[in-house]
């Protein structure tokens, strides 16, 4: 890799980067089977699919610590971490930063809304002060030291404050050390150039489905200047929508006969798995022990007299 980070390592093999919304560490699996270069965990989804909340800063970060853990255990691709605003004033976006670093996360994202935050396509959202999410950013850097952590700065300044303010808010978070700027809940690919071309860093465009942002492509993407480009929660929509019907198919009728055709099947379970070379890895060590305890019973095993006859003291 030229680049120490691996998510600007992967970005400079393909931009846009494609970033995948995973949940869990399988989605994170099955995102890397199909061939995407990096990953990403919600915020949203880790409190919807692992806690039943909405989106409304009620995790904590050890949570999603966990969460991040299992998934970076599971694939070496470069993971994305949503922090929200970061659990806590500067020493507590300090701890984030090292936590996520010892957790294996390639990036993580830090936003400029205050402490009780909304997601991002939700009204009613509140911005802390260009000043203040400065120092957040700085705190960040430095607790992230020589390490190659991506800081991310987010701003969803443009429904609160406008596309001017945004875009100095843009320039300003860059120049207090964002490595990339999150553009949030964008309307138009103009306004993506315009941040891009002011902050000097990597933009991401998040386009999550059903919110204010239309579903912009790749192609129109990259000709405004957009770097990075999200799909946060795609596929977790597409499962919960399956799983819907599928309960409700089974309640009504029973039987799950009429669905067979739309499950994924267990040969394809244990592909994405490699399911088999750990059976052949547990039955290695299996063998392994087997003889290891048969040649204990040998060396345990009084020895007979040269007539076969058993040592003295032995019964039959």
């Amino acid at each position: 890799m030229s680049h120490p980070n691996r998510l600007l390592a992967a970005l400079e093999r393909e931009r846009p980067l494609q970033i995948a919304g995973a949940i869990n560490a399988y989605a994170a699996l099955l995102a890397q089977d199909a061939g995407f270069q990096a990953l990403y965990l919600s915020g949203s989804g880790v409190a919807s699919a692992s806690f039943g909340l909405p989106d409304l800063a009620m995790t904590t970060l050890s949570e999603v610590v966990a969460e991040t853990r299992r998934i970076t255990a599971a694939t070496d691709l470069p993971l994305l971490v949503d922090v929200d605003t970061g659990f806590g004033d500067g020493l507590g976006i300090a701890r984030t930063v090292r936590e996520m670093t010892r957790a294996g996360a390639a990036g993580v994202h830090l936003e400029d809304q205050v402490a009780a935050k909304r997601c991002g396509h939700r009204l009613g959202k509140e911005l802390v002060s260009g000043a203040e999410m400065e120092d957040r950013i700085r705190a960040a850097v430095a607790a992230r030291g020589s390490g190659d952590l991506l800081l991310m700065a987010r701003t969803d300044a443009l429904a609160v404050e406008g596309l001017e303010r945004a875009v100095e808010r843009a320039r300003a978070y860059a120049a207090a050390g964002a490595d990339a700027i999150f553009f949030e809940a964008a309307g138009e690919l103009s306004q993506y150039a315009r941040v891009a071309a002011a902050a000097g860093v990597p933009v991401l465009a998040n386009m999550t489905e059903f919110g204010v942002s239309p579903l912009f492509t790749l192609a129109e993407l990259r000709a405004h200047g957009v770097a990075m480009v999200l799909y946060p929660l795609t596929a977790f929509r597409a499962m919960s929508h399956a799983a819907q019907r599928a309960y409700r198919v089974l309640r009504e009728q029973g039987t799950q006969h009429s669905l067979l055709a739309g499950l994924q099947p267990r040969s394809e379970l244990y592909r994405i798995l490699d399911y088999e070379a750990y059976e052949r890895r547990m039955d290695a060590l299996l063998q392994r022990r087997h003889g290891a305890d048969r040649a204990a019973e040998r060396s345990e095993r009084p020895p007979a007299d040269d007539s076969g006859e058993l040592s003295k003291g032995e019964s039959r």
